[in-house]
């Protein structure tokens, strides 16, 4: 037979290709964190802004700087360090100096991510690291500052500089520890205020409401899926609903969900996709012992927050986890131990 046409072409895998790549996904994260990021700059102060600035720009110039040196393929336009730079910045008190910033990105870049291999080799999220990393200065990252009263003047000019307005303040979880709502104390932190972020904090972790639309994006662009927060967020409000401290349950519950890093540590850092497991009952699985890390942490722990350290704790167990929900191949069949 001649002239035909071939039915058959063999060719090396993939097969089928997707327009998503770690760019798109990494756009639509940086995307989702931008309300946050703009209110931080409303209740903080430019500062904000500055400081995020300060670590997206070292996050990606170490990360450039290490694949040079070791001669490298350049990842720095798949977005990741950029990520990396914002979600570190939103962990960080407004008022730190400068050179923190440059300190963090370098390890959470260098240390936690490049010299375990790059982008999705890394076994800690890097930046929940490099804030545990700058805990080696606690003055500086347990200091926090009341919300700007005066709108424009605190929107235009950078908060450290501000002498009077820059008064310490205690967070409202400092409150929920010793089993006191925030509202009942001096300052009249309402639940309200909690949610949408009108509170002492850390840049990026003060409103709920902000990082909930920013994930609900993601859900909608398809980026994550709800089983990891779901699960922790889910475990946190059981156990504080069950287990109240001092106070009416369910005041005290809304009052621990809407307080510290939790929505942030839950929607965008718990869910990384090289440090959480890959099946849904695996990551339900981890969300729920980062909800109950968190509880154990807040209530028993010698600071208030445990979201940063209940995710640690969970990277490292994400192998087993894998291993413990893995699903049989199609066809095949579970084997017992011998």
């Amino acid at each position: 037979m001649t002239n035909k046409q071939s039915l058959l072409t063999v060719s090396a895998s993939p097969h089928l290709h997707s327009p998503v790549t770690t760019t798109t996904i990494m756009s639509d994260v940086l995307i989702a964190l931008t309300p946050a990021l703009i209110w931080a700059c409303y209740v903080f102060g430019m500062r904000s802004l500055y400081i995020t600035l300060v670590c997206v720009a070292s996050c990606i110039g170490f990360e450039w700087l290490y694949e040079f040196i070791l001669k490298k393929p350049f990842t720095i336009t798949d977005l990741s360090a950029a990520v990396t730079g914002v979600l570190l910045a939103f962990n960080l008190p407004v008022t730190i100096p400068m050179w923190m910033p440059v300190a963090g990105s370098f390890f959470a870049i260098v240390i936690v991510k490049q010299l375990f291999g790059g982008i999705g080799r890394n076994v800690l999220n890097p930046a929940l690291a490099a804030r545990v990393f700058m805990f080696s200065w606690p003055s500086d990252m347990n200091h926090f500052v009341t919300p700007v009263k005066d709108r424009y003047h605190g929107f235009l000019l950078p908060k450290a500089e501000e002498g009077m307005d820059a008064v310490s303040a205690a967070t409202p979880l400092s409150y929920l520890k010793e089993g006191r709502i925030p509202a009942d104390a001096e300052n009249g932190y309402t639940t309200l205020d909690l949610f949408i972020g009108n509170v002492p904090g850390v840049i990026g972790e003060v409103s709920a409401l902000l990082l909930t639309i920013g994930f609900i994006y993601l859900l909608i662009r398809k980026v994550t899926t709800w089983h990891i927060p779901v699960a922790f967020i889910g475990t946190v409000a059981l156990l504080t609903l069950v287990f109240p401290k001092g106070t009416a349950a369910v005041p005290f519950m809304w009052n621990q969900l809407f307080s510290g890093g939790l929505f942030l540590g839950a929607m965008f850092m718990a869910n990384d996709y090289a440090t959480s497991p890959v099946t849904g009952n695996g990551k339900l699985l981890y969300g729920v012992g980062c909800g109950l890390i968190t509880v154990f942490i807040r209530y028993f722990g010698s600071g208030a927050e445990g979201v940063s350290y209940s995710i640690l704790v969970m990277n490292l167990l994400v192998f087993y986890i894998d291993r413990l929900t893995k699903p049989v191949r199609f066809g095949g069949k579970k084997h017992a131990k011998q």
